[in-house]
């Protein structure tokens, strides 16, 4: 009988130890994963830095971040990227203003007011535009819209700025929509029952009481969006002209990333104009940096307030 006993509480530890051992080994496997994330991260930044101080070295931080002048094959080269920082920072900030509220109330539309055969097709035309390649967006770009900005605005040549902004808005709306529909669906139906309840209209609950339940999501997709306009080279570099000119709205102009792109294929390795091209990665890098700590800083701000 003794016997019969220890082998039924035997057989009910067994579960016990399965589950803490299949708990402990993917928890183990989980944290290897994320240790494998940050490593890479490390990894990235310790190459970027140890690639890019050479040239900011020779040439002079305030050179080379505050010069006017891109000419890297000249006799005597010159090295100033300001063109290419305020490049990139006025067509981010075009398509984010573009494209930020275009993906937000589509994403709204989508989440709460849709039919759902509406929300369906809607919903695969956007996943169909996530998937298409930045080469298309520019080749779509550089035969209709580059086009159509010279005819409408009258002006020597359409590749532009605002060409770029027109096509950057665009390829930033499936990641915004996306990721703000999902953050707009995982509010607690409750919110919007109790802010009926009260009396406002569906419309006032989504805007006043689901959007600002889902602002950190919202703001993730945002970061998703701005990350990707940054980081854009091929589409840009198709539309924008890709003259190192300081920006201008109908001026041929060139990004960070094509800047990068346009000249490491004919760069002769250990040539400062290499290491210059590494030192606009590294300033490059170091912008989506700030652009992530400071929008994680407001919002936990925002959430401590």
């Amino acid at each position: 009988m003794e016997n019969i006993q220890t082998s039924r509480a035997q057989l009910r530890r067994r579960p016990r130890v399965c589950r803490q051992f299949t708990e402990r080994f993917f928890h183990g496997l989980f944290l290897m994963l994320g240790l494998v994330t940050v490593g890479c991260v490390l990894l990235i930044t310790i190459f970027l830095v140890l690639s890019g101080i050479p040239a900011i070295r020779d040439i002079g931080l305030f050179d080379f971040l505050l010069g006017d002048t891109w000419e890297s094959t000249a006799q005597d080269p010159k090295f100033g990227i300001l063109p290419f920082i305020l490049t990139s920072v006025y067509g981010t900030a075009g398509a984010t203003l573009f494209g930020v509220p275009v993906g937000f109330f589509t994403a709204v539309y989508l989440a709460k007011l849709a039919p759902l055969r509406v929300k369906s097709v809607v919903g695969s035309a956007v996943s169909l535009l996530a998937g298409i390649p930045s080469v298309v967006y520019g080749l779509v770009g550089m035969l209709i819209l580059v086009p159509g900005i010279r005819t409408l605005f009258h002006v020597p040549d359409g590749a532009s700025l605002l060409a770029a902004i027109i096509v950057l808005a665009v390829m930033i709306l499936p990641s915004i929509i996306k990721v703000s529909v999902t953050a707009l669906e995982a509010v607690p139906h409750e919110y919007e029952e109790a802010s009926l309840a009260l009396g406002a209209t569906p419309v006032e609950t989504y805007f006043k009481v689901t959007a600002p339940a889902a602002k950190s999501g919202i703001a993730a997709a945002v970061v998703l969006g701005v990350g990707r306009a940054i980081g854009e080279a091929m589409a840009v570099m198709m539309v924008s002209g890709n003259v190192p000119n300081m920006p201008s709205i109908f001026g041929s102009v060139r990004f960070l990333t094509t800047a990068v792109a346009s000249e490491m294929s004919y760069s002769s390795p250990g040539s400062l104009q290499r290491e210059a091209l590494f030192s606009i990665a590294l300033v490059l890098y170091l912008f989506i940096l700030l652009i992530n700590a400071a929008l994680n800083f407001f919002l936990k701000r925002s959430k401590e307030g």
